[in-house]
């Protein structure tokens, strides 16, 4: 289906051809006409198949039908990202996809100085993208009037849920009128998010363009079993063996993507760490080299998951397996995005065996095993319990049983400042034969 068979504006359609589209995805072609409509939704789709773009060009299209040039610019739209590098993109998909129309919009997060951010509030804005935190402190200051929101966007529901932000979206809700429209998108589906639904929205059309929990086929995942003190050795071999010039690797704590990050560095493999412990700036820097080709590996914790969204990225590498399966997803979402093919590699070591057994239990298929020459697994060497790093909650250990999460764990990422808070394509089959979820041995050259 063409985006000009959705119902959309000129205006709309003219920057939807100007950022290169003319084909609308499924989650674009179920939602659009829904939102248009006036319906809550609760949408689930895959990470990297349009979602921003699935709710933000019909609330476009509701602003532009509902408000005329010359009004009083005042909060009409709020969207809630549970990151600032989310919040970013989102509201650069407003700007993209609104550059023909007069509406004005403002990007809210924490970790920079709220001044400017009330500057331009005082302006007048029709359309707010922010983090749950920041928004507050806003709010608190009465530097935002969120009396006439017409329509709410919680974006990632399940992430602000994992990072405990359950109690701020509640207290958004008080101060935001019970009369309006709202949308819930979600990468993944669990039983808190279907409270969350009943509680915020009414009568909602359901959508689940992709089976719950699932990774898209376009990415092809391959498991590297090897011991935890040979895997910085092993991923710096494979990114110069197979000379990979961008790689997004995720590891669990903040002192893991640094540590990782210098070692790459000396190793002669331009790398940068984000996390939130890193100033927004820093952030915003390391992701501006990393799409730039200016650093070769950007080393992430799992807050950078849901916002990072780089074209074409080929590579995506699990240097630690998350605590929770349903982060596995949501990495490797990385890549393989608008139709592209992708590669996610995980360096497995002993510890983690159990928390990959989730992660394959959670996809319903064993992953590939791929036993690289040289780097043999010593089996004398015992598991040792998983700290989690991740300031969720119920953390999850290799000993561990299901999953616990705190609705009010700590929050990552940094989306409040001042508060005393936490700051901030296709493989081509190599030697040996494949079985689903079997090992074969990689032969020496290196090719796959």
């Amino acid at each position: 289906m063409f985006f000009k068979d959705l119902g959309l504006s000129a205006e709309l359609l003219r920057a939807v051809e100007k950022q290169g589209y003319d084909k609308a995805t499924p989650i674009q072609q179920q939602a659009i006409p829904l939102v248009l409509e006036g319906r809550d939704v609760l949408a689930g789709a895959q990470t990297g198949t349009g979602k921003t773009a699935g709710f933000t060009l019909p609330l476009l299209q509701q602003l532009q039908n509902r408000h005329k040039d010359g009004q009083k610019s005042f909060p009409k739209v709020l969207v809630l990202t549970p990151t600032r590098e989310l919040a970013a993109q989102v509201h650069e998909s407003v700007r993209d996809y609104g550059a023909y129309l007069p509406f004005r919009s403002a990007v809210i997060f924490g970790g920079v100085s709220i001044n400017p951010q009330k500057q331009k509030l005082i302006k007048g804005v029709d359309i707010v993208v922010a983090t749950p935190g920041r928004l507050l402190d806003h709010v608190q200051q009465r530097s935002i009037d969120l009396s006439r929101v017409e329509i709410l966007v919680l974006d990632e529901a399940d992430r602000m849920l994992d990072m405990g932000f359950i109690h701020d979206i509640r207290r958004v809700l008080k101060v935001i009128p019970k009369q309006r429209q709202t949308l819930l998108f979600s990468a993944t589906f669990s039983n808190e998010i279907k409270q969350l639904a009943s509680e915020f929205l009414v009568k909602p059309a359901e959508i689940q363009v992709t089976p719950e929990n699932t990774a898209t086929e376009l990415v092809s995942q391959i498991v590297y079993p090897v011991d935890k003190k040979r895997k910085r050795e092993l991923l710096s071999q494979q990114i110069g063996e197979e000379n990979w010039q961008q790689v997004l690797i995720f590891t669990r704590t903040k002192h893991s993507a640094n540590k990782l990050a210098e070692q790459l560095d000396n190793d002669g493999i331009t790398s940068a760490a984000i996390h939130g412990n890193k100033s927004q700036g820093a952030r915003t820097r390391a992701l501006s080299d990393f799409k730039a080709g200016i650093v070769r590996a950007l080393v992430a914790t799992d807050i950078a998951a849901r916002g990072i969204d780089i074209d074409k990225l080929p590579h995506v590498v699990n240097f630690e397996l998350p605590n929770v399966p349903e982060d596995y997803i949501h990495r490797i979402g990385r890549t393989a995005r608008a139709g592209q093919q992708g590669s996610a590699i995980s360096l497995v070591c002993v510890d983690e065996l159990k928390l990959l057994k989730d992660i394959e239990r959670l996809l319903g298929k064993n992953i590939e095993k791929v036993y690289v020459p040289g780097y043999d697994v010593d089996p004398s060497i015992k598991a040792e319990l998983i700290q989690n790093g991740s300031n969720r909650g119920g953390g999850r250990g290799n000993a561990g049983g299901g999953r616990g999460r705190s609705q009010g764990a700590g929050r990552t990422g940094g989306e409040r400042s001042g508060t005393g808070r936490p700051g901030g394509a296709g493989r081509s089959s190599g030697a040996g034969a494949r079985a689903a979820g079997g090992a074969r041995t990689r032969s020496s050259s290196g090719n796959r």
